[in-house]
């Protein structure tokens, strides 16, 4: 499991992902040209408050994945 630091709205929050995820992820914001954590503040004010931010990130990674994109 690795762990992330992000500020979301101005409050430091760690998250953790499994290597895959978040390497990933990583791969993803590189090929839009935006930064992780733009992309996790964007799940953070988007998921259902009862949604972890974790789960709501592999799941966004996974659907982002199987669409192709």
């Amino acid at each position: 499991m690795k762990k992330i630091s992000v500020s979301l709205s101005g409050h430091q929050t760690s998250i953790t992902l499994e290597p895959e995820f978040f390497d990933t992820l990583k791969q993803i914001a590189t090929a839009r040209g935006i930064s992780v954590a733009s992309i996790i503040n964007e799940l953070d004010r988007t998921r259902a408050p009862e949604t972890n931010l974790s789960s709501a990130i592999r799941v966004w990674v996974l659907q982002q994945v199987l669409s192709g994109k």
